[in-house]
């Protein structure tokens, strides 16, 4: 295994990295902006107002996106066995 070969692995770690956690982060990420404008249209300064609906968005796009990550990490791990069963 050379360094172009160790690399590209990283790269392809990096992506599917991006992949699964990516939509997760987005759903965290706009919930939280839209909760933030609403606190600031309102003047509610409640804790709970920002912790309580991103746990429950960020756990439903975790069971909306399991089969793609699942899909994705699949795909992943059988590349990196094939390439095992080249170098072995």
């Amino acid at each position: 295994m050379d360094q172009v070969a160790v690399l590209e692995i990283s790269r392809e770690v990096f992506f599917v990295i991006l992949k699964t956690g990516g939509p997760i982060m987005a759903a965290g990420l706009v919930v939280g902006l839209l909760i933030a404008v609403f606190q600031t249209l309102t003047s509610i300064q409640e804790m709970t107002l920002t912790f309580v609906p991103k746990i429950i968005i960020i756990f439903g796009a975790v069971i909306v996106f399991m089969p793609f990550m699942i899909n994705v990490i699949i795909v992943f791990t059988r590349s990196l066995y094939d390439r095992i069963a080249v170098l072995g």
